[in-house]
């Protein structure tokens, strides 16, 4: 087991570990570490506590110091740099005539470096633009191409649930949402419905799946052939979430529709699972990415 301290440096950014170094470390604090990008801010979010080897990244950096006053300063300081330098980089994108969309601008704590991130429909010749931007900055530069979820993430925005998008309020990792979520959860595949500010599936599709995936092991399909308390019937709708099945039973020459909770009934003939469109499914599989 390793002793670490979980470090955020965005709000509902990814996680990091680090080694707390015996310092005296609280959840809430800021600290200063040092990352592959160089030394940044960060908050500490999960306090000191020990995980399993499996769970570490080697190798496993120290926790330079704890944040003072004047680091916290130059933090704030560094927030409004970010602002200007991005209206300075939006005026030199438009200058170079490129096809590049500017979402967000990073400077490392100790300015070493700056991190520009945009958005574009394919590849871009930015070295021109690298080039300019230095001799402006007079530091390193990197220009980072994201694509429309993480865009979404550091844009923020309203959901049509009405809440604040998952992506930037809590989620610090994006997992991976399919169409066959959507099918098994009985939405609507229309994409409009399912897909989020970004164009993507909707991130909280993943969040029931879990219960869904438990429920369906049980449930009849919709057409198959089962036996009630009441004698045989056709399932002709499904209730998940309720765990329950209405069928369709022919008695005495007349069609009785009842729902039945799933342990009552028993599959005496399944249906065959159909084929689906293929040329629809390929469309809607475009907004997995």
């Amino acid at each position: 087991m390793i002793k670490v301290v979980g470090v955020r440096f965005k709000r509902a950014g990814k996680v990091y570990y680090f080694d707390p170094d015996d310092l005296p470390i609280e959840k809430g604090m800021n600290v200063i570490v040092e990352t592959a990008r160089g030394v940044e801010f960060g908050e500490v979010v999960i306090p000191p506590r020990e995980v399993g080897d499996d769970e570490i990244v080697a190798p496993l950096k120290k926790v330079m110091r704890i944040a003072s006053e004047d680091d916290k300063r130059h933090a704030g300081e560094n927030r409004n740099k970010e602002k200007e330098a991005f209206g300075i980089c939006l005026q030199k994108i438009k200058d170079h005539n490129l096809e590049m969309k500017l979402i967000d601008v990073e400077y490392t704590f100790d300015n070493n470096k700056i991190l520009f991130y945009f958005t574009a429909d394919g590849r871009v010749d930015f070295r021109e633009l690298v080039k300019d931007l230095a001799s402006v900055f007079k530091t390193r530069i990197e220009l980072r191409q994201i694509g429309v979820r993480d865009e979404s993430k550091m844009m923020g925005g309203i959901g049509v649930c009405g809440r604040e998008l998952c992506c930037c309020s809590h989620l610090g990792e994006f997992q991976p949402v399919s169409i066959k979520m959507a099918k098994e959860q009985g939405l609507s595949l229309n994409p409009a419905k399912i897909s989020g500010n970004c164009g993507r599936l909707m991130c909280c599709l993943r969040y029931e799946q879990e219960a869904y995936e438990h429920i369906i092991k049980h449930a009849p399909k919709t057409g198959a052939v089962v036996e009630t308390p009441d004698g045989q019937g056709v399932v002709v709708e499904i209730f998940l979430l309720k765990e329950t099945a209405k069928v369709k039973l022919d008695k005495d020459n007349e069609t009785d529709l009842k729902a039945y909770r799933f342990n009552e009934i028993k599959v005496i003939q399944d249906v065959a699972v159909q084929d689906e469109n293929d040329a629809e499914i390929e469309e809607l599989k475009a907004l997995e990415d």
